[in-house]
């Protein structure tokens, strides 16, 4: 037997351990894969399943807080259609909001349907929610109205909701019911919502109702919303809550697919979750696929080290690749090999050097997302003080009005609901502020008449929101005072609102605001400030450190204004007319 052959059959005898390794570490992998995937899918179609709950109870509290409405309580169908498609544009996935008659018969809904211009009676979902006396989901529907594939939540409105449901948010039993409210979601959308709790791109996830119709699927939902699965996907319905196993899916393709049936309104619903098969185990089979290549270059490696007496030349790459290990292994990622060339352990290098840079840069970039989690944070903390503040100010400012307005309940009334009407501006914009121009307009538009009563003049100006408070309340107190004694109170009265911005020195921006009335009543001086004079100087000389100048002309009162802008606010100018 000749040398050459002796070394071949050393190498080959060197090599069957690292094939039993190979081997061994396959099945390991794919037994610790498995169980793996298997708990991921479990955990996923849980998670997916918790989210659907927690969908049903968010419709089933919008319902509830719909269901205590006075437009609906009425029963009054053009208030109710108003109220009803407010409600609905504040919930993009619900194509449609409807109050019925026990019967099932339309009083009002979002859409503007005429009362009695259809009937959802024959529907399961208003049955189960009368017998049920109180909440039911339903499962896939054609929309009577939208046409569009959809899924109900109905909840079912009584004669005692009224007090009960303002008092506890919960809805009395035992009482005979007056109506149903129902809304239905997009089905597109449900899929949508719950493709978003997958881990994976390539996962699947599917949702029947108690028909056993879809209601939700992706990745292909358009092809199967509405469908029952088919006979030879029958495995995939024959799961109990908690079981995963593999099956083809409703694409042909081998799943993993674990099941979860919630139960309460949900019962009857089923979710199943499949990972793909073949992309679960894909990294195993280029891992084993690496390995086989690996073992393969060692034997030719391991060759012509022995036939060349190439010992020496592999010593020292060996050595240098263990050093570089042991320092990544420390957590010095910049080491690098430095081993290059075309030879075998200098692509090798050049691979390694590679990854290590790969693995420094995931480093790098973990710290930086850690960093700016952490500015985030801070952040939400400081915007956390600032909503603190903000309604500390709003309740000082209430305790005021209510201290203030002692046996004046309805002066107290108009003034909290000019608060409320300035916070609906603030909330309209996330409270970053609001023109000045809506804050005038808000308290002066239910007093035009269609001539040129009320005149404003100025350009636009951005408001932050202490001004828009101070300011508005201001401006009420002034429309409010025109409205009883002044100019809006007689049909020939004239307000004009006109105001500018100057820059003062060092680039700060003051607001000056000029109230004139003419054509009113003569106005004679008070004989002392009111509570309504006092709350216009104070608020702006307090709140915004502002001059206020109050002038009770006999041809109309005429309040001037002078507040500074706080520094960085964008005051944005109109366009010259």
């Amino acid at each position: 037997m000749s040398l050459t052959t002796r070394i071949l059959l050393l190498v080959l005898l060197a090599l069957t351990p690292a094939l039993a390794i190979q081997g061994y570490n396959e099945v390991a992998l794919r037994t610790s894969r498995d169980a793996a995937v298997r708990a991921d899918a479990l955990a996923t179609v849980r998670g997916a399943a918790e989210d659907f709950a927690q969908l049903s109870d968010r419709m089933r509290q919008a319902l509830d807080l719909i269901s205590g409405d006075p437009s609906v309580r009425a029963r009054e169908p053009a208030a109710c259609e108003a109220y009803l498609k407010r409600s609905a544009a504040r919930l993009p996935h619900v194509i449609l909001i409807a109050l019925t008659d026990p019967d099932g018969s339309v009083i009002c809904d979002s859409a503007g349907s005429a009362a009695g211009a259809y009937s959802s009676g024959a529907r399961a979902y208003h049955r189960r929610a009368l017998e049920a006396d109180g909440f039911a989901v339903g499962g896939y529907a054609q929309g009577i109205v939208s046409k569009r594939p959809s899924i109900h939540f109905a909840r079912v409105v009584s004669a005692a909701d009224e007090a009960v449901a303002a008092a506890t948010g919960i809805r009395a039993t035992g009482v005979p019911a007056t109506g149903v409210l129902l809304a239905a979601v997009d089905l597109d959308w449900l899929s949508d919502h719950l493709e978003q709790t997958l881990h994976q791109a390539e996962t699947a996830i599917t949702v029947t109702d108690n028909d056993g119709l879809i209601i939700a699927q992706r990745p292909n939902g358009a092809d199967w919303i509405g469908k029952r699965i088919p006979p030879e996907r029958a495995a995939m319905l024959t799961a109990g809550d908690g079981d995963v196993r593999i099956a083809e899916g409703l694409d042909g393709r081998t799943r993993i697919i674990a099941t979860a049936r919630p139960g309460g309104p949900l019962a009857g619903v089923r979710l199943m979750v499949g990972r793909d098969s073949a992309a679960a185990f894909a990294d195993i089979d280029a891992a084993t696929r690496r390995g086989l290549v690996l073992i393969a270059l060692g034997a030719v490696l391991a060759l012509a080290a022995a036939l060349l007496a190439g010992r020496m030349f592999i010593r020292r790459p060996i050595d240098r690749l263990l050093r570089i290990a042991a320092a990544w292994q420390a957590g010095d990622l910049t080491a690098r090999t430095g081993l290059r060339g075309t030879t075998e352990f200098g692509r090798l290098g050049g691979k390694l050097d590679a990854m290590a840079g790969t693995l420094q840069r995931n480093a790098d970039e973990l710290h930086a997302e850690i960093r700016r989690g952490r500015a985030l944070q801070e952040q939400q903390v400081t915007m956390l003080h600032e909503l603190n503040h903000r309604v500390k100010n709003t309740l000082a400012t209430v305790q005021a009005l209510a201290r203030q307005s002692r046996g004046s309940e309805g002066v107290l009334e108009a003034r909290i609901l000019a608060l409320s009407k300035t916070h609906d501006l603030l909330t309209r914009e996330d409270w970053s502020g609001a023109s000045l121009r809506e804050v005038l307009e808000s308290e002066l538009s239910p007093y035009r008449t269609g001539g040129d009563q009320i005149g404003l003049d100025g350009p636009d100006v951005s408001l932050s929101p202490r001004h828009v408070l101070a300011l508005g309340m201001t401006i009420h107190e002034l429309t409010t005072n025109a409205a009883k004694y002044g100019a809006l109170s007689v049909s020939g009265g004239r307000v004009r609102v006109s105001w500018s911005l100057a820059t003062m020195e060092g680039g700060t921006l003051r607001l000056r605001l000029t109230w004139q009335e003419s054509g009113g009543p003569p106005v004679q001086p008070p004989a002392r400030a009111g509570f309504g004079t006092r709350l216009i100087s104070g608020g702006v000389r307090r709140e915004l450190d502002g001059l206020v100048d109050l002038a009770f002309e006999a041809e109309g009162l005429r309040c001037h204004l002078d507040v500074p802008l706080d520094p960085g606010l964008s005051a944005i100018l109109a366009p010259t007319q």
